[in-house]
């Protein structure tokens, strides 16, 4: 029986479009972009930052030795944002939802500093409220210093919890993400990018 639902953010329970942070970050003078940026796992400064080996000043600093010029904050955390398309209004309901009949929700995510300025700003939703307003638990890759498909990733959120795999659902629309977790006996379910999953995950967690 699930109790319990681990969900990634990108691809998820917002929608993704890695084109227009590509086009961010060449705009900033970032000529390689497309090179380092993947829909799952980043490369170079951008793998190091949300790996937690760099902080986001020093990403910024980096970032401006590739852009041949000095850049600020906000024109790295606009980059960054790039990646965030919308926030599917359906997706917020049905997480409220869910923990209405009990569910404990958690965040599993592979992300960066200025990726969750947002996120868990009151900016993040548009009524207000953060991410944190419908989860009980938040993990990111930056704060753990360990990201997905990494086994310890996993293994460290269901220690936290104190849950086990076999009550477990993990969502992710990673194909290598959801395989890793399965390793250790949580049940997954691989949506893709975009689409309405909010009906079929119900049949997840029967």
């Amino acid at each position: 029986m699930i109790k319990n639902i681990i969900f990634d953010l990108g691809g998820v329970i917002l929608t993704l479009e890695q084109p227009e942070a590509i086009r961010r970050f060449k705009a900033l003078g970032i000529a390689d972009a497309e090179q380092q940026l993947d829909a799952y796992t980043q490369g170079g400064i951008f793998g190091l930052l949300e790996e937690g080996k760099i902080d986001a000043e020093t990403f910024r600093q980096e970032a401006g030795k590739l852009a041949g010029r000095e850049l600020t904050y906000a024109e790295c955390r606009h980059a960054w944002l790039g990646y965030a398309k919308e926030v599917p209004q359906r997706n917020l309901d049905l997480l409220v939802k869910l923990r209405q009949q009990g569910y404990r929700l958690m965040l599993l995510s592979n992300t960066n500093p200025y990726m969750m300025s947002w996120v868990r700003s009151s900016e993040f939703d548009g009524h207000g409220h953060a991410i944190d307003y419908y989860l009980d638990a938040v993990y990111c890759s930056y704060e753990q210093g360990v990201m997905k498909p990494s086994l310890e990733f996993f293994e460290r959120v269901l220690r936290a919890e104190q849950i086990t795999p076999a009550e477990t659902l993990f969502v992710d629309d990673g194909v290598r993400n959801v395989a890793a977790a399965s390793q250790l006996g949580i049940r997954t379910f691989c949506p893709e990018n975009g689409k309405d999953w909010t009906s079929e995950i119900y049949e997840f967690l029967k």
